[in-house]
């Protein structure tokens, strides 16, 4: 079967398109047949020398983080699953796998993909639905508070708009000129022109921010929040994350401790929690998903689809950072 494969630590031509051998379903496993796979900025980060210390892999293994398709197989002890049924998934952080015909993942990674959507929008959900919604819940929002996200045109952001406008939040965000009308549209009231304005400039007094850009725009959120405000951040390591999430060592601990000085003296002097949050993939959580996707309270925004033959164009787009929602390959 063909497979995009990361072959080793490097540039874009470290990720080739080739021959690999199909997976079987093991015990506790389901395979996959692929119909779409989306992209993500972790998925090319991952091949970066930095990558190597901060999430070393198995090198080669097919690349690829989230998909839709159809059940062709299930292993032995598989119960909420049959051959047919169409699926959407968060797949192994480890195993990957996502870009090829057929993928192999763990039952309890799984869930049937919202009926009332294609396989390339359904495909595009997984990461980016399961992070914005574990980040907003790690933010406990509530009725009535205002809410900033960074980044609102983005994949993550233009469904963390939507989950935190479904739990009663006022939202404000940033977005371009160009991506104002899409987050107006997903629920954003108040929408800075990052081109134009910074947006600590124009904002205050907020409960809560999600982060998901991070540098300048994580520490200038601290600026908007009053005190005794939360701040999750999705694009940033905290030491805490960094031995429990990532599994890193003394040493590389220590390391982030250092470099989070700015971001912790921040949080002190301004009176606010900070945390950072890596997404945890989870069946359970995608199924929560695909029920407000039915439900017709969040709408799975997807920018363009290429065919899989043309995935080395479709992170080309992706790495120029315009996507306005998700960018997806077709199988």
């Amino acid at each position: 079967m063909k497979g995009y494969v990361m072959t080793r630590y490097g540039n874009a031509h470290a990720m080739k398109l080739q021959e690999v051998p199909q997976p079987k379903a093991g015990d506790g496993e389901v395979l996959i047949r692929v119909q779409a796979a989306g992209l993500n900025p972790v998925d090319y980060k991952l091949r970066l020398p930095l990558g190597r210390l901060v999430w070393p892999l198995d090198l080669p293994l097919v690349a690829g983080s989230e998909l839709s398709g159809v059940v062709e197989g299930v292993g032995d002890g598989v119960r909420r699953f049959a051959i047919g049924d169409r699926v959407f998934t968060r797949v192994d952080k480890r195993k990957l796998g996502a870009f090829a015909q057929y993928c192999v993942v763990k039952e309890s990674l799984v869930a049937r993909m919202p009926g009332s959507i294609r396989f390339e929008d359904a495909a595009g959900l997984p990461l980016a639905g399961l992070t914005a919604l574990q980040g907003l819940r790690e933010l406990g929002i509530s009725a009535g508070d205002r809410v900033f996200v960074s980044g609102g045109a983005g994949g993550v952001g233009t469904l963390a708009i939507q989950l935190a406008v479904q739990m009663g939040a006022t939202v404000a965000t940033t977005a371009s000129s160009k991506g104002e009308k899409l987050v107006r549209s997903l629920g954003a009231e108040t929408v800075v022109n990052y081109r134009e304005q910074k947006f600590k400039d124009v904002l205050s007094g907020y409960d809560a921010a999600f982060d998901t850009i991070g540098g300048h725009n994580l520490t200038d959120s601290f600026d908007i929040l009053k005190r005794g405000a939360r701040l999750v951040s999705v694009a940033s390591i905290d030491p805490t994350s960094a031995r429990e999430d990532f599994g890193m060592g003394p040493l590389l601990t220590a390391v982030v401790w250092v470099a989070n000085a700015k971001i912790r003296s921040q949080s002190q002097r301004r009176g606010v929690s900070y945390r950072s949050l890596l997404m945890r993939p989870s069946g359970e959580d995608l199924g929560v998903l695909a029920g407000l996707v039915d439900s017709g309270r969040l709408k799975a925004v997807t920018d363009r689809v290429f065919p899989f033959e043309q995935i080395a164009e479709a992170f080309a787009y992706l790495e120029q950072g315009h996507a306005k929602g998700k960018v997806v390959v077709r199988l």
